[in-house]
């Protein structure tokens, strides 16, 4: 866990004021909405259909116990008594007032927490893998690099107010689990001819009205310039992106219309400027920023122990549980277990303030006082000792955040769709809910096997319906909400962008069309290790279209 220093915490305590003063006179009518609208984007206030929304910052998905307890408490005192993960690692509460705003981010402060820049055309969190540090695949933790983009992209004077918003995410495994082919710039860490550590830079990657996959514009970077270059990256798409026109104003554009070979050409001319400049990074100051991290004081511990052993045996429910929710450690002895938000019927990534709680709670007793947010909505306790698995598994069955369906049907990512944001044309809850329900049998789930399903109420794609093995993306036909199927997408190294399977479908459909597309899949696959991308990408989408559309006649 990042601990402030004196500077950080100046940075929010400042912040805090300026945003309190700012919102004392727009409520006393010395601030017009105009005047009012960016001050409180860049605190990550929005105005939604029913009530503001306040966006916190989790910066790289990493939350202490004690942070995790404010944010419960906020949501107690402040909101409903909930609040929502979101697919860039933040929370979102959904009902604050907004003369309580200052004071929630006062509350944020007081446990080195905020809402700066989550929002606005500016560099926003910056994510990462939710099992860095521990995953056994890595090639150096990313945590480190994360915050060193987040001191220097937080209150950039140079790049405030870019043509558009900008996200970055970095990847410090083999294997991709940040999505960083589908950010504006992905960062992804890889060895160099002698085993040095540097990094692949992609940049123009993004879903959204045109998803694109990103270019890799450099095979291999070392990591004393990380920064220069970065800037050279946001110098140019500054210069160069278009502000006349927000639908292509992001550097997905930018990169298309210039070729990725001249994007890449801009890029290095503006590094020779800055390569070796007093942007270069140094050893002592990496250094500098890891021992701001605290450490797990890991104990020596076997892999297994009787316990364990013979609750697997004996307990199908459990080790049922082990399979999909508890993952491999670098650690002997340890694993890393997810905390499925995506029970049947609630909306994907809530969690009321009492889970909040109680998950900080199992995070003291269990994992070194820490907890992840991953960008698929759920949690992560990083550090479990496996001798502890079956005692937290209970615990977590109490608490409705046990549901076995981690890469599953059902694991469901959603944006909050029409139910709350005015942007969308659809509601996305409801219909995740439904799809929920119709798989909801467990025996059914596990035979389906691997699948990625991803919701979108609008073309904005925050459910990142592109990249979902299936993707639905809610859309509006003559003041009705309709929903288009697409098939085929998925993220991590070989990311791809889903097709669009035929004409939309109305909202009672949607759980029947879903079950055709498992019925075409169940009957084609060659075995029950077959994934459903699998089979698309070896049959294509025709008989999944003729399959559904059939029906539907």
């Amino acid at each position: 866990m990042y601990i402030y220093d004196a500077i950080d915490q100046r940075i929010v305590d400042e912040r805090v004021a300026q945003f309190r003063d700012q919102t004392q006179r727009f409520l006393t009518g010395q601030l017009s909405e105009d005047d009012f609208r960016p001050l409180r984007l860049r605190n990550g206030l929005y105005i939604q259909k029913h009530a503001p929304m306040l966006r916190v910052a989790i910066p790289y998905g990493l939350l202490s116990s004690t942070q995790l307890r404010k944010l419960a408490y906020i949501a107690r005192r402040y909101d409903q008594g909930y609040g929502h993960f979101s697919t860039r690692q933040n929370l979102q509460y959904n009902w604050p007032r907004l003369e309580d705003v200052p004071e929630i981010l006062a509350q944020l402060a007081s446990v080195q927490m905020h809402a700066i820049q989550t929002s606005g055309n500016c560099v926003r969190n910056i994510t990462t893998d939710h099992f860095a540090g521990v995953a056994p695949d890595e090639i150096v933790c990313p945590f480190v690099w994360a915050e060193v983009m987040r001191q220097w992209s937080t209150l950039h004077p140079e790049f405030g107010f870019l043509p558009r918003k900008f996200k970055i995410a970095i990847n410090g495994s083999m294997e991709d689990r940040a999505a960083v082919m589908v950010h504006d710039i992905g960062i992804h860490a890889v060895h160099g001819d002698a085993g040095e550590v540097g990094f692949r830079i992609i940049v123009g990657g993004g879903l959204g009205r045109t998803p694109i996959i990103g270019h890799v514009i450099r095979e291999f970077l070392p990591w004393q310039h990380l920064l220069t270059y970065l800037d050279a990256v946001l110098r140019v798409y500054n210069r160069y992106g278009r502000r006349d026109n927000k639908y292509k104003a992001r550097i997905k554009i930018l990169v298309k219309d210039l070729t990725p070979a001249g994007f890449t050409r801009q890029v290095e001319e503006e590094w020779a400027h800055l390569q070796g400049g007093p942007g270069t990074l140094l050893r002592e100051e990496i250094e500098r920023i890891e021992r701001r991290f605290t450490r797990s004081d890991y104990l020596n511990l076997p892999d297994t122990d009787a316990g364990l052993a013979s609750r697997l045996e004996t307990d199908p429910a459990f080790s049922r549980w082990v399979s999909r929710n508890v993952h491999a450690h670098k650690v002997r002895g340890y694993a890393a277990v997810s905390l499925s938000l995506k029970k049947t019927g609630v909306a994907p990534g809530d969690v009321t303030a009492e889970q909040m709680d109680a998950v900080a709670e199992l995070a003291d007793r269990y994992s070194f006082g820490e907890i992840r947010v991953t960008h698929e909505q759920n949690l992560v306790l990083a550090d479990v000792a496996r001798r502890d698995l079956p005692e937290l598994w209970l615990k977590l069955r109490a608490l409705g955040l046990a549901t076995p369906n981690i890469g599953l049907l059902t694991n469901i990512i959603a944006c909050p769709g029409g139910d709350f944001c005015s942007l969308a044309n659809a509601a996305s809850i409801p219909v995740a809910q439904a799809i929920q329900a119709r798989f909801d049998d467990l025996d059914y789930l596990y035979d389906i096997g691997e699948l990625d399903l991803n919701i979108s109420g609008c073309m904005n794609s925050c459910g990142h319906h592109h990249v979902g093995h299936i993707g639905i993306l809610g859309v509006d036909k003559n003041g009705e909400e309709w929903y288009q199927i697409s098939i085929g997408g998925s993220q991590g190294s070989r990311a791809t962008l889903g097709k669009v399977i035929g004409p939309s479908v109305a909202r009672s459909e949607v759980p029947d069309v879903v079950e055709r597309l498992i019925d075409v899949y169940l009957q084609l696959r060659d075995s029950e290790h077959d994934r459903f991308i699998d089979v698309v990408r070896r049959i294509g989408t025709e008989p999944f279209r003729d399959h559904v559309y059939a029906c539907a006649d």
